[in-house]
């Protein structure tokens, strides 16, 4: 099969500021995945608008503060979320399906792995996949997540050949929207530091949570483009190669599938300060961490959480998998594995 494109459109395109879907963009956005589809090409679709959508049957005009109002919202809006997207692809024939993650299934390698199935299986199927996240129920995402963070996640347990973030901009810009000295960055290596645009009003990203989650991407290996997302063909051209936007052009990457989950999906629960001959082991001796090269612990994690690795000079040099609890490691007791180094990875230095 070949690889999927994953597709991500923020609130601003999909809901219009009365809360209700931007038919027009949908469908037209549908269009080109649907013909994406249609010559063999997956593609999933990570669209935010549950809560803008539902704000009105709320009687709200504006995003909530209150997390049980915001909870409420996206529950009343995911379902005309689903079915703006049912309707704007029934022209076109693909079948579409709901996927709702919270970070848990990102950091649950078991659950992972099966959200990674059931994509495949929907692609073998030729259905489009509408991923958001499950907001009603998972109060951090709320609170700190985007959809961005999302998309480049799901790119990246997809396997997926290409990431892009549809926006109401053409891309990466030198100055703010509407001022007449701003041209887009077309090269994402000098978007950082760039003009930052602010969250529209229902939603929570901006252009800095994009450039992060490009580079996320980027550098498990996925090519990844921030492109106008009201632009007619816009993602037939990007497919085809066409630069469109800015474009972050992938690293090299030859790691494993699990590697790479660790690398971007495991959640940090904790860091180990090491001395200087533990780091020089697993740094350059490829071996695995044992207790007695640990000089302190920060944070209470367990066997299994994701853990920091950090150098004396406190520097984060990877990350792993605790093999122990946190006070297992007090006394640095000699012979005991922290971290095997197969369940380890390192930061480029």
């Amino acid at each position: 099969m070949t690889r999927p494109i994953v597709v991500k459109l923020g609130s601003g395109l999909v809901a219009a500021a009365d809360g209700s879907p931007r038919a027009e963009v949908l469908r037209a956005r549908a269009g080109e995945i649907a013909e994406l589809v249609g010559g063999g090409t997956p593609v999933c679709l990570v669209s935010s608008g549950a809560i803008a959508l539902g704000l009105p049957k709320l009687g709200l005009t504006r995003r909530p503060r209150s997390l049980p109002r915001l909870q409420a919202a996206s529950a009343l809006g995911q379902g005309a979320l689903q079915g703006a997207w049912e309707e704007a692809f029934a022209p076109f024939g693909p079948s579409v399906a709901q996927v709702l993650l919270t970070s848990a299934e990102i950091a649950d390698r078991r659950a992972y792995v099966n959200v990674r199935n059931t994509l495949t299986a929907l692609f073998a199927a030729r259905a489009v996949p509408v991923v958001n996240e499950n907001d009603a129920t998972a109060t951090d995402e709320i609170t700190f997540g985007d959809n961005d963070a999302l998309a480049a996640q799901t790119a990246v347990l997809a396997g997926a050949q290409l990431l892009v973030l549809l926006t109401s901009v053409h891309g990466v810009l030198t100055h703010p929207p509407g001022d007449e000295r701003a041209e887009v960055i077309a090269d994402g290596a000098h978007a950082r530091g760039a003009t930052i645009g602010r969250a529209n009003a229902e939603g929570r990203g901006g252009m800095a949570s994009k450039i992060a989650a490009a580079e996320l991407a980027a550098g498990a290996g996925i090519p990844t483009v921030i492109a106008a997302g009201t632009d007619d063909g816009v993602l037939g051209a990007v497919a085809r190669g066409e630069r469109r936007g800015t474009w972050f052009e992938p690293a090299a990457s030859g790691e494993s599938a699990f590697k790479l989950w660790l690398r971007h999906g495991k959640r940090i629960a904790g860091r180990v300060h090491l001395d200087a001959g533990a780091v020089a082991a697993v740094a350059t001796g490829g071996r695995s961490l044992l207790a007695v090269g640990v000089t302190r612990c920060d944070g209470d994690f367990r066997a299994g959480d994701g853990i920091e690795l950090c150098g004396p000079d406190g520097s984060a040099v990877g990350r792993g998998i605790a093999s122990v609890d946190a006070s297992e490691l007090a006394g640095r007791p000699a012979n005991l594995e922290a971290v095997h180094r197969d369940r380890l990875v390192l930061y480029a230095a």
